[in-house]
């Protein structure tokens, strides 16, 4: 029998100065029975970090052909895929083809490595942007996590602070590879 996901509810209120966004937004995150806390709070902070009223959460981890997060338009075409992790090059470069913008979040103590055998094969990419989540901070992140969380997001001067009540983590993500 196969395990079921674990559901998360998050109230996440968001105050992003550097893109002048200000919500509240309630989350149900669906985890993987293979999902770490820590990866599931990496999903967290990307959205936060790009949040809008058309972002949401894909199949991620239970579906290869979908994305972790993803923002579609009007028409269905997808304007913004975001990945979690260190997905191979063939996936990065299937998901450029398939949307306008994509976003990888990598997070772990071993990203560089990933990057140095990633990153030759995917420089071509125009649409592509990477991000680094400090080992530290993601591990601080996982610290948070709760099926039921009241989380606070400020964004300002490319830092992030999240967190819930007193503990805040401070994040300072390194852009890895930008937008041509």
């Amino acid at each position: 029998m196969a395990l079921k996901s674990t559901i998360f509810k998050a109230d996440l209120q968001i105050s992003d100065m550097d893109r002048h966004y200000y919500q509240q937004h309630a989350l149900t995150i669906a985890r993987h029975p293979s999902e770490t806390d820590e990866r599931m709070m990496i999903r967290v902070l990307a959205f936060a970090l790009n949040a809008s009223e058309s972002l949401a959460f894909g199949k991620g981890l239970s579906d290869t052909d979908e994305p972790d997060l993803w923002q579609k338009d009007l028409t269905g075409a997808i304007e913004l895929w975001v990945e979690v992790g260190q997905p191979d090059d063939r996936a990065i470069l299937k998901a450029c083809g398939r949307a306008d913008r994509v976003l990888v979040y990598s997070y772990s103590s071993v990203s560089n490595i990933w990057w140095n055998q990633t990153g030759s094969r995917v420089e071509r990419a125009k649409n592509l942007k990477v991000v680094n989540i400090p080992a530290e901070a993601s591990q601080a992140l996982a610290a948070l996590a709760q099926r039921t969380m009241q989380l606070q997001c400020t964004i300002q001067d490319g830092q992030v602070w999240l967190g819930a009540n007193e503990d805040m983590v401070l994040i300072e993500p390194e852009t890895i590879k930008d937008f041509a």
